[in-house]
């Protein structure tokens, strides 16, 4: 299982990026894909979820603000990042699981400065 992240940066307060996630080596179609971050110090924590079926979950510190999406004949999830805030930086990662094993991606860094 391969989940390689991408399309982190830097921006300002009140910016947005788009964050991207190929994944290869699992069914895509059928897996629960999700979006976690991990700030200095603090313990990863999930942002973002979406089923094979497309039903989203958002922590309440993102809601209305991440939105997340699949293509899966692209075998991609994205998670669209709006009005970003100091707090948002962290090292954000992809996950899934597969037979009950959770497989993270390398991360990829947001950093929203004020």
């Amino acid at each position: 299982v391969q989940l390689q992240a991408s399309g982190g940066g830097s921006v300002q307060a009140g910016g947005s990026l788009t964050l991207s996630c190929a994944a290869s080596g699992i069914n895509f179609g059928i897996s629960t894909m999700g979006w976690y971050r991990q700030a200095p110090g603090k313990q990863r924590e999930l942002v973002a979820s979406i089923t094979s079926s497309g039903d989203p979950i958002y922590a309440d510190s993102v809601e209305g603000r991440f939105t997340v999406s699949r293509d899966n004949t692209r075998r991609r999830l994205y998670l669209q990042t709006h009005s970003l805030q100091p707090d948002d930086t962290a090292v954000y990662y992809c996950h899934t699981t597969r037979q009950g094993r959770p497989y993270w991606g390398q991360g990829t860094q947001v950093t929203v400065s004020s």
